[in-house]
């Protein structure tokens, strides 16, 4: 256990009063003067290595070295920092994982071409529902060549793919006049926010992007937080682009 001295406002008189007594029992921690694996000096002259039995206890303060931020070896992520969080999932959970986020569009057409054209990614499944009239297109960054040919099978491979972006299409929104589109959750009252796409360099990617006209929410150099950008898909949800290299950069002091 580590011991800090804190605040104690010595004058020359109280110094004169200091010697070679840091044995005392009233100081130590359990176990003598053993028990103290290092003592911090706050503010102390080097006579004050010589401290005397004989000044009140209430001159100083003892603090265990977990207790202190700089010591302390807890990440910012532990459940300790972060009350309601359980430090080990239930045994059920232990195979859950994030498989997909939905969004609603208004013309599959429009949205394939942005997702698959602009951004990359790869439809690895659909699936149709006549009697409810809508359909939904599963769209990742895995190689569908590695699907099974079978399209149960394939839907089955498709739920086991991770982070996949589910794209539901109610049909008729496409042709019809009175559609006045979704809720993108950015606007009041707010509540989604958006979906973040990695990628190799934030400009590059962008530069790209504003060449096959891309509305931009921010470009890379707009606002505090450069070297990140958001993007609007066809439907108008946010999307964030960064890349490995600025993320850590930007996110160093909140880290």
């Amino acid at each position: 256990m580590a011991a800090s001295l804190v605040n104690p406002l010595f004058t020359p008189s109280l110094l004169a009063r200091v010697s070679s007594k840091l044995r005392s029992a009233s100081l130590a921690a359990p176990g003598g003067f053993s028990g103290l694996r290092k003592v911090h000096l706050i503010s102390f002259s080097p006579p004050l290595l010589k401290l005397s039995s004989s000044l009140p206890e209430s001159l100083f303060r003892f603090r265990s070295a977990s207790s202190s931020p700089m010591a302390s070896s807890e990440t910012k992520e532990s459940p300790s920092n972060n009350p309601g969080l359980h430090s080990e999932p239930d045994e059920a959970t232990k195979t859950y994982f994030l498989q997909q986020t939905m969004f609603r569009v208004k013309d599959p057409k429009v949205s394939l071409d942005f997702y698959s054209r602009v951004l990359g990614m790869k439809l690895l499944k659909r699936l149709d529902f006549p009697e409810m009239k809508f359909s939904l297109y599963f769209l990742g960054y895995e190689d569908p060549a590695l699907a099974p040919a079978d399209p149960t099978q394939r839907t089955v491979w498709t739920f086991g793919q991770k982070a996949t972006l589910e794209l539901t299409h109610n049909w008729g929104t496409e042709t019809d006049p009175e559609f006045k589109g979704y809720h993108n959750g950015n606007s009041e009252p707010r509540g989604f926010g958006h979906i973040g796409i990695t990628v190799d360099d934030t400009y590059k990617a962008c530069e790209r992007f504003e060449r096959l006209g891309v509305e931009f929410v921010k470009k890379p150099d707009d606002g505090k937080m450069k070297g990140l950008a958001f993007i609007k898909d066809p439907d108008g949800y946010w999307i964030e682009i960064f890349d490995l290299k600025r993320i850590g950069e930007i996110s160093a002091t909140a880290s």
